[in-house]
Formats: C-alpha cells, sequence, structure tokens
C-alpha cells in the first residue's frame, strides 16, 4: 500500500520538484501502481484536506491503461478518513469524505459504460478505541448515504435517488486503525466484537507505528505492535473468519524499518503480516530499480504464517513495555520543547492544506505536545542521537525473565547496528559544552542528554554495540551533522538546513 507520508528526501522521478502538490497526488497514486507494482494506495483525508474527485482524474488522465486495469479489482484505492469521535473539528469533513464514494463508482460507471467494481470499497479510521466507532462509520454511510436516495424530494413521490441516480455501493468496509497501547491490547475483542455484529466474509485491521514509537519509544511500540498481531491471529483462528493485517511502517527502525534494503529483517519482525505501508522515502530515496524489486518481493512473500505465542507470555512482555516506555518518556518528555524548535526546520514534501491552527491535531506526552513523528525523528537523527537509543537504559532493570522475553520476541540489537553509526559523539559534547548554553531553546535538551548518554552506554554494556560512526562515509556523515548544529547555533538557519538535507540524503529518509 502505497501511502502519502512526507518522508522522502529527494524529489518522485517523475516530478521536478520533492515537493508533492494537487494532481500530483493522484499522478503518484497512478506512479505507484503502475510504475512500481504497489497494489494499493491510501487516499489520505485524515489532518489535510483530499482531491475527492481523485478516480476521475486517474480515469481521464490515463484512459488507456484504465481500459484494461479496473480501479476495485486490479489495483485498490483505500481512504483513510478523520475519526468523528477524536478530531472534532474535521466531523464534516468525514461525512463528506463517505459522501464522496458514489460518486467514483458513477464516474467508473461512465467510463466503461456498465457497472464495475466498487473503486472505493473500504476506509481506514484512525485512533479506534472502541466497536462503536467503527459500527458509526457502517451506519453513518448505510443511513447517511446510501438511503438519502429514499427521501422524498417533491410531491407526491418523487426521491432523491429520482433526481442523483441510484446510490452505489451500497456498504462499505472499515478498517480499525489501532494507534496506542491500550487499543493494541483490545484489537482482537474490539473486531471480535465488530465480527459478532456485522458477520463479515473478511476483515482487515491496521496497526500503527510511527506514532506508537514517538509516545513510547521503539522497543514498546515494536512489542506493542506484534502483541497485538498476535492476538489478531489468534482472532482469526477462533472465529474462522480471515483477519488480513496491515502495518504503517517507514523505513528506518524507528518508524518500523522497512526498505528496501532490508526486507528479510522486516520478514523476520512481522511475519502474519498482509499489507504494509511503502512511503515515500522507500519509493523516492532509493534507486527506482531497487525499489520496483523490493516492491515485487513483499506482493510475492506476504502475508508469511507465522505460530503465535506472545499471547502465551502477555504478562512478561507488558512488563517489558512498561519499563521500555517509561524510561523514553523520562527522557522525550523534558527533551520535547528543544525537538520541537528544531523540528521546524525539517522541509515540507506535500504543499498541501494542512490543517493547523484552530483545526490541527497534536501528539501528546505525558502533556507535552510533540511534533508529528517524521519531523521528530528527523530531528534526532540530524542532531545525531537516533531516537531508537532513547530509553536503553531500562534494560538494566528488566528481570533475567524479561530480558529473556525481550530476546525471545524482538531482534533489538540488529536494528540498534543498523543506526550505531548514526551517533554523533561530537554533537553530544558540544550539546553538553559550555558553549551551548547560551542558546536557551537548547536547555531542555541539555537538560535531558545526560539519560542518553546512560541509553547509549546500556546499548554496549547488554548488547554489545557500540555507537558512532566507523567508516570514512560514515565519518563524513557525522561532521555534516556537526556542521548543522554549529550552523543551528549560531543562527544561520538556512545553512542548518541544506545541512539537514545532506545528512537525510545519506540515510535515505527525513525521519
Amino acid at each position: 500500500m502505497s501511502s502519502q507520508h512526507p518522508d522522502n528526501v529527494y524529489s518522485p522521478p517523475w516530478l521536478d520538484t520533492p515537493l508533492i502538490e494537487g494532481d500530483d497526488e493522484v499522478e503518484e497514486v497512478y506512479q505507484s501502481w503502475v510504475t512500481l507494482g504497489c497494489e494499493e494506495a491510501m487516499w489520505d483525508a485524515e489532518g489535510k484536506d483530499v482531491d475527492l474527485n481523485v478516480v476521475r482524474k486517474l480515469l481521464t488522465t490515463h484512459p488507456e491503461h484504465f481500459r484494461e486495469k479496473i480501479i476495485g479489482r486490479d489495483h485498490f484505492l483505500t481512504y483513510r478518513i478523520p475519526n468523528p469521535s477524536m478530531e472534532k473539528s474535521d466531523k464534516k469533513v468525514f461525512f463528506e469524505t463517505l459522501q464522496s464514494i458514489p460518486k467514483h463508482f458513477d464516474a467508473c460507471t461512465a467510463f466503461y459504460g456498465r457497472q464495475v467494481n466498487p473503486p472505493v470499497f473500504e476506509v481506514i479510521l484512525p485512533f479506534t478505541t472502541s466497536v462503536n466507532q467503527l459500527i458509526r462509520v457502517v451506519n453513518t454511510y448505510r443511513k447517511a448515504v446510501v438511503q438519502l436516495e429514499e427521501i422524498v424530494i417533491d410531491y407526491p413521490n418523487v426521491t432523491l435517488g429520482d433526481i442523483i441516480g441510484k446510490i452505489s455501493p451500497e456498504k462499505i468496509e472499515v478498517i480499525p486503525l489501532f494507534e496506542d497501547l491500550d487499543s493494541m491490547l483490545n484489537a482482537d475483542a474490539i473486531l471480535g466484537r465488530f465480527i459478532e455484529l456485522t458477520s463479515p466474509r473478511y476483515v482487515r485491521a491496521f496497526i500503527a507505528r510511527s506514532d506508537p514509537a514517538l509516545n513510547n519509544g521503539l522497543v514498546a511500540a515494536t512489542l506493542m505492535a506484534k502483541l497485538a498481531l498476535d492476538k489478531l491471529q489468534h482472532l482469526s483462528k477462533n472465529t474462522g473468519i480471515p483477519v488480513h493485517t496491515i502495518i504503517g511502517v517507514g523505513t528506518l527502525p524507528f518508524r518500523g524499518g522497512l526498505s528496501p534494503t532490508y526486507l528479510e529483517k522486516f520478514y523476520e519482525e512481522y511475519g502474519g503480516v498482509s499489507t504494509v505501508t511503502i512511503q515515500s522515502a522507500f519509493r523516492y530515496d532509493y534507486p527506482q530499480n531497487q525499489v520496483k524489486e523490493a516492491i515485487k518481493s513483499i506482493n510475492k512473500t506476504l502475508p508469511i504464517k507465522k505460530r503465535s505465542t506472545m499471547v502465551e507470555n502477555v504478562e512478561s512482555v507488558l512488563q517489558v513495555i512498561a519499563k521500555a516506555s517509561q524510561a523514553y518518556r523520562a527522557f522525550a518528555e523534558v527533551a520535547a520543547p528543544s525537538i520541537a524548535r528544531i523540528s521546524a526546520l525539517t522541509p515540507m514534501r506535500r504543499r498541501r492544506k494542512l490543517h493547523v491552527g484552530a483545526f490541527a491535531y497534536s501528539r501528546m506526552v505525558g502533556g507535552v505536545e510533540l511534533p508529528r513523528a517524521i519531523p521528530y525523528a528527523c530531528s534526532f537523527y540530524t542532531l545525531g542521537l537516533p531516537p531508537e537509543f532513547i530509553g536503553l537504559r531500562f534494560l538494566y532493570q528488566l528481570s533475567e525473565e524479561e530480558f529473556d522475553v525481550l530476546k525471545q520476541f524482538y531482534n533489538l540489537a540488529e536494528d540498534l547496528r543498523r543506526v550505531a553509526p548514526l551517533v554523533c559523539f561530537d554533537n553530544i559534547n558540544l550539546l553538553l559544552s559550555e558553549e551551548s548554553k547560551d542558546r536557551h531553546e537548547l536547555q531542555p535538551l541539555r537538560e535531558a542528554l545526560p539519560l542518553y548518554v546512560e541509553d547509549l552506554e546500556a546499548a554496549q554494556d547488554i548488547l554489545n554495540i557500540k555507537p558512532g560512526p566507523k567508516t570514512p562515509s560514515e565519518r563524513k556523515y557525522s561532521n555534516i551533522l556537526n556542521n548543522f548544529l554549529i550552523s543551528y547555533m549560531e543562527g544561520n538557519l538556512e545553512e542548518a538546513r541544506q545541512e539537514l538535507l545532506r545528512a537525510a540524503g545519506f540515510r535515505r529518509c527525513l525521519g
């Protein structure tokens, strides 16, 4: 599933600028399907204004292709809609998006001269926390969209359907997106109740990785996701209803660790997943031939059936999650004001009407507002403080049983080895030196930094991970990070932005 996450450094091959705007996003869907081989595209109406004429534009822009390949049969388009229970300012956007689904069906009917598969028949509901939220989506579409055709508009019996035509499809499927620990722990109960109430032929469930990492750190987010996947696998076995799972992942380990060069590690960690997000950095920051081959491998390999054992060790897993999350938050809550300032340097990659001000929605950790996951991670990487290490001092607190559980269910050391060269000790020393004291916005980070040093020591003491650059290329990268921090401290923000982009190019993603 291609997605619109703005984590790419470089321009798409079919565009002259890294900024994707307007109809570029429509073309992006076509390119992800046809050029790269993605089978599905997410059309994201959450937290932003989205083009609700996407299907008509695809058909009119590339008519030759879509005469042979039908949207809804050969290519799949899936909306992510706002959750009206959580995103209060977007309640009407939720309704407007559902109302747009039938016109996509009409566009295809007109294009083919006959009825075909509904081009949009599934929607993703973010922040799902209860079965009631899922039922409300299904019922809103059925009662407030489809059944509107039965309303009498004119005396004696002219209905809305007589005026606007039949409304199709008659129903949609809803995909819950689970984004926090409580909802992930209850994913099987929520979806199980939904199955009882609706008797579906199949269900899909979406597990987040970025926001859980933002809120709880790498280890907790990984174990949370894998526990939810195991619970959903058991649900499928117990009910006999196929449960097809999706996971949202970026290219570096903090946000999931799926890149064209790390497929096998991902397959090992996330067996059982049916669908993965292919975000912008995956698509645009690697050689296109490599991207195509990687997507071909993913389509061929997933889903991997994996025997589930984590649910048999739930209590121990939860103890590890709690300790990891607590240690992560102790650092993140203190450093947050500094990271928020630095994250403003992260360049835009989607020039669209993002919701800001009164229409924005934010991520909170312990009452502290954080940036979105991509600029948040970008800030830490650019400072030379890979966020994968934050909170690792919790390893000292684990019992022998808990440590064994961690080793059994997550190959943490391999993920840390991947990002260990991205640690910049020159920046750590500079941030802790007297020279940084005059930059008041860096004081929260300075205050928290000794904890990060402990985290690095824990990685070395317990997992034998030696952070810092080793090769000439890695040392060159470290110098770029040092140049960034010096430029930032000198107040030369334009130069700092350039160094940020140079470093991101080396990592092949913003964050």
